[in-house]
């Protein structure tokens, strides 16, 4: 509640300055995503490229049952987020109930709050289960 608050009131705030904050927002809305994942992504890759993780440790990664659940796991949620995506573009009412799914987890089960798009995926892989049970 804090946050949109915040929200709201740097709406306000920028309304009275004459900039168009609605569009902005709409723009962070339509993109807001992307520009999230890029950020994560830059932020795992940079001990690669300063070479703080090494090309020895990147083949490692094949050598141990460890790092093949990583990597299946890795694929995993790159596809489940995909479909997460599709989802959130498409209902996005959803979000509304992911973000309280969120806190509910972070508050009440000690959760790290891993983000809408992973939870969208896997909201995403439940609806089809239950697509397919419902059907038959």
């Amino acid at each position: 509640m804090l946050i949109l608050k915040c929200l709201l009131n740097i709406t306000e705030y920028f309304k009275v300055k004459g900039v168009n904050i609605e569009g902005i927002m709409t723009q962070f809305r339509k993109e807001g995503i992307n520009w999230g994942v890029l950020i994560i992504t830059i932020a795992i890759l940079i001990p690669i490229a300063t070479g703080e993780i090494g090309f020895s440790h990147l083949l490692s990664a094949f050598k141990s049952p460890v790092g093949w659940v990583a990597i299946i796991s890795g694929i995993t949620v790159s596809i489940l987020s995909s479909k997460g995506v599709g989802l959130l573009s498409g209902q996005p009412e959803i979000t509304v109930a992911l973000v309280i799914g969120t806190i509910m987890g972070v508050v009440f089960f000690k959760g790290i709050a891993a983000g809408p798009v992973i939870a969208s995926g896997i909201t995403f892989c439940i609806l089809k289960v239950l697509e397919l049970f419902l059907k038959h």
